[in-house]
């Protein structure tokens, strides 16, 4: 991986060590000379930024549209070589472009390097080709700029036969480095005049990392791009503008750690089945069936993370691969989009948001749906599959699932404690037995714990019944009488038999048995406990008498304490482990007995449905993981920010433009599923023991943790509850508002109402997010809180743009924006490709914050809008992504898109999706 270093310490760097080949060469008395056009080529960024005065048009009547090709003659070459453009100013004489030209430290100028400088007028823009005609032109060398007094040059603008003069053009310099420190500013145009804006290209990670964040920071963002930009704002001063875009390793990263957890997983449920033991003929053909169903889906993950681990090169999925198979898991487009603003009088801030593809599983197709039409179908359908298998409600197998997890992940902590214990036994530690008791009696109660659900008694019931040989004396009966579902709800637990053929009662089968098994676990904790009790009394009291007092040890077979400590407490260890082992038996076989109907009742369409859920949720779990790791980058330094995280959670807030009409209907359904999945996600802060700073994922489909790692010197910044390990909640929230031609298709003779129905129940999610906060969060910890009436006013507003139900209401977005930035919440903006319609989200976005919040002059909205959209970090997304500089729009698609939404002309046309 290529190390990033800050541009201000690279020249510090190369200053050094051009001093020490200065003493090497006094030293060595070397004739060699180093050449300063070398220097010139490392050591400064330029930035050209044009204005024209006193334009000549060819006839007086028409106005000039104007704007500068720049073509770049190297040395020892004798061909031009266009390099660039700036954006066409309309009708003025004295144009001024708010577009600068860049040149980025890996071109090769110099200071014999000519620049020429040739200035068109646009007869019509509208055309694929821009009819123009050629006004005047100018040439000048590097040198001549870099050595003038005040980096600035005053050119002629003559005719091509050199004679005529048609004009002026003024050239400044701008170094790298001289906006960041504010001292140098070489345009002193008064901004009424239209100063124009600088735009420049950023190297490396500066400005997205910063100096503390690079080692962490650096391992999860790749290959960014950055313009600078100067605007003025209402009272004439100039904001600076810093937009940034990169790509993140986490796009492959997240999803080969995802595929290779769904492989232990399904490896793990595929030997559970197995190990169900013997069944009657029907029970087991169809086990057999289902294996060889899930033995298949296996084999397709492990075939594509063997595909995904060739990967190599771009970090990042293409638009245009969305369809590839090998890369169903990897989300679409995936970046990181930031603006970073420095006001005269207000504090520097930043902006983020993540873009990225709407997770859908593109490949799988959208002919019937998407997952939230196609789950809810295939619940419907499994309720009346018929009397080939037992109907488990999603609750009750989720619970199964659950069960079976704490099963594998308790029993060897359990078994790990319980030698501990002996150990310190053998060792005749009191201290360390003490503290071995305490985790061996945590991590079992626990387990005991896990088995206390109605689940896992019926499901043994079943379990028995479907061995050979059962023979029931009575017919099969309703399990769940209205009594006995009243009693199981009011335990809190959902009712698990909700068909007539569920499972019935069985006069051979004892059901107390099973509250015997899982009692003993308790009963043999208990002796262990009594044990050490014992062992570490100091008075030497007779075990009998206390053993009559103790109720905890009556049913313990060991009772003397003489001897050793070891080989007194060994055989209670033992009874533990086998009372456990049993437990242990008995419910994997159960929950497994569950899912094995769950799979039944559904071939291969429920496989089929976890194969489009992982995907989805690979995909939006990649976006999620990347945005909460800069959110928390970004947040390490507010105290009030994390606070907020450990108490509260963190809202992550996706804005979406997809259309409720074809295809897109059916990634909104995707789309809606895989991010309400992301509630199952839990983030945990670890300290980076390593140079490996990746995210590392742990868990199972119904429960997943994300640890991020951070160097020692930012995880001492945390609250010592995150510290210890406290996991962090995420709220989801999704709102949607279709913007394209195919959303007024919907609107006019299709349906909106999936469109409706998200924005409405993820609104009432953000409400409880709202006030969850307001309940445990103190009214000081934000920086707009003390504004209280005004959050609850945008709540409003939104509740009521929302119930509206008006046309591509894309105040929606904007009050969902806002509200989600007030709580420190993380952005998305996803379209079908995150290239187009994002691209003008996101721009729009930045804009208006800098209207809204930093004050940006009213009359250079728009022109600071194209601007950005022209020549900033979405149209060289753009260009990633297909190829090409051109937003793939035509002119009829863009009339039907609300007006801030059109890109300026000669941005759009025939392109890639």
């Amino acid at each position: 991986m290529r190390t990033h270093i800050h541009i201000l310490e690279l020249m510090s760097l190369w200053h050094g060590a051009l001093q020490k080949l200065q003493v090497f060469l006094v030293e060595t008395k070397s004739q060699f000379t180093f050449s300063q056009s070398f220097l010139l080529r490392i050591l400064f960024l330029f930035v050209l930024s044009p204005a024209c005065k006193d334009l000549v048009a060819a006839t007086r009547d028409r106005k000039l549209n104007t704007f500068i090709q720049v073509s770049v003659l190297h040395p020892a070459e004798h061909i031009l070589t266009r390099y660039s453009s700036t954006e066409i100013v309309e009708g003025t004489k004295d144009p001024l472009f708010l577009t600068g030209v860049t040149f980025p430290p890996e071109y090769p100028i110099y200071e014999e390097t000519k620049i020429k400088l040739t200035v068109y007028d646009v007869k019509d823009k509208s055309q694929d080709t821009v009819s123009r005609s050629f006004l005047g032109c100018t040439t000048f060398r590097v040198a001549d700029l870099v050595k003038s007094k005040e980096q600035q040059l005053t050119l002629t603008l003559k005719t091509s036969d050199g004679g005529k003069t048609v004009g002026t053009i003024e050239v400044n310099l701008v170094k790298m480095g001289e906006l960041e420190d504010g001292e140098t500013d070489p345009i002193t145009t008064d901004a009424q005049d239209q100063k124009c804006a600088l735009v420049r290209e950023c190297t490396a990670t500066e400005g997205i990392s910063g100096k503390d964040n690079l080692p962490s920071l650096s391992a999860v963002l790749k290959n960014p791009i950055c313009k600078l930009y100067r605007f003025p704002t209402s009272d004439n001063k100039w904001m600076r503008i810093r937009e940034q875009m990169a790509e993140t390793t986490l796009s492959f990263h997240v999803p080969k750690e995802l595929i290779n957890l769904h492989i232990k997983e399904d490896m793990r449920r595929n030997q559970e089945l197995k190990d169900l033991g013997e069944l009657a003929p029907h029970w087991d053909n169809m086990r057999k069936s289902v294996i060889a169903h899930c033995d298949q889906m296996l084999s397709m993950y492990q075939d594509t993370l063997a595909e995904l681990g060739k990967h190599t090169g771009s970090s990042f999925k293409s638009s245009c691969s969305k369809g590839e198979k090998t890369l169903e898991f990897i989300p679409i487009n995936l970046h990181l989009q930031r603006m970073h603003v420095h006001s005269p009088q207000l504090k520097d801030s930043l902006y983020d948001v993540i873009t990225v593809g709407a997770p859908a599983a593109h490949f799988q197709g959208f002919k019937n749906g998407g997952l939230r039409k196609l789950l809810s179908k295939f619940e419907a359908e499994r309720r009346n599959t018929g009397y080939q298998c037992i109907y488990y409600s999603p609750e009750n197998t989720a619970k199964a699932k659950e069960v079976l997890s704490n099963i594998n992940h308790l029993q060897p902590l359990i078994s790990s404690h319980a030698d501990l214990l002996l150990n310190s036994a053998s060792q005749h530690s009191p201290d360390s037995l003490k503290n071995s008791l305490k985790m061996l009696s945590e991590k079992t109660e626990l387990f005991v714990h896990a088995f206390k659900d109605q689940l896992v008694r019926s499901a043994l019931l079943a379990l028995y019944t479907a061995r050979p040989g059962s023979v029931l004396k009575k017919p099969a009966v309703p399990r769940n009488t209205t009594e006995e579902e009243g009693d199981l709800q009011h335990q809190g637990h959902p009712s698990q038999i909700k068909r007539q053929d569920s499972i019935p009662h069985h006069s051979e089968y004892d059901e107390e048995e099973w509250d015997r098994v899982w009692a003993n676990v308790g009963k043999s904790l208990n002796c262990v406990i009594a044990m050490v009790d014992r062992l570490l009394e100091k008075d030497n009291v007779s075990s009998t008498k206390e053993g009559e007092n103790d109720p905890s040890a009556a049913d313990c077979k060991v009772f003397h304490t003489g001897g050793d400590w070891y080989e007194q407490l060994y055989p209670l260890v033992i009874t533990l482990k086998d009372c456990m082992g049993e437990v242990v038996t008995r419910a994997k076989q159960s929950m497994a007995f569950v899912l094995l109907q769950e799979l039944a009742c559904g071939l291969p369409q429920c496989l089929m449905l976890t194969l489009r859920r992982d995907i989805v949720f690979s995909q939006a779990l990649a976006g999620l993981v990347c945005g909460f790791i800069i959110k928390l980058h970004t947040g390490l330094h507010d105290q009030g920010f994390l606070q907020q995280l450990h108490t509260v959670g963190l809202l992550v807030q996706y804005e979406g433009l997809l259309s409720t009409y074809s295809e897109e209907a059916g990634m909104l359904e995707d789309m809606a599923v895989g991010i309400s999945d992301l509630q199952k996600v839990m983030f945990k802060i670890i300290e980076a023991k390593s140079e490996d700073f990746l995210p590392i994922i742990t868990g199972r489909r119904e429960h997943y943790v994300i640890e991020v790692q951070l160097p020692a010197k930012m995880f001492e910044l945390l609250p010592q509850e995150i510290k210890e390990g406290k996991l962090l909640r995420m709220y989801p929230v999704l709102f949607n508002v279709g913007i394209n031609e195919q959303q007024t298709l919907a609107e006019r003779f299709g349906d909106t109402t999936l469109q409706e129905n998200i924005n409405q129940e993820n609104l009432e999610l953000l409400k409880e997010y709202y006030k969850l906060f307001t309940e445990k969060m103190p009214p000081d910890c934000l920086p707009h809180f003390q504004e209280q009436n005004d959050l609850k006013g945008l709540l409003e507003n939104l509740h009521q743009n929302i119930q509206a139900k008006k046309r591509k209401n894309v105040e929606i977005m904007w009050l969902a924006a806002t509200i989600c930035r007030k709580l420190n919440g993380v952005r998305f903006t996803c379209c079908k490709s995150a290239k187009d319609r994002t691209s003008m989200s996101v721009t729009l976005e930045q804009c208006s914050i800098l209207r809204d919040e930093h004050q940006l002059h009213k009359d250079f909205f728009i022109r600071a809008l194209d601007c950005m959209r022209r020549e900033g970090c979405r149209i060289e997304n753009v260009l990633k992504n297909v190829k090409c500089r051109k937003y793939a729009f035509n002119m009829i698609q863009l009339m039907a898109f609300p007006k801030y939404y059109r890109p300026p002309e000669g941005t759009y046309g025939k392109a890639d999706t």
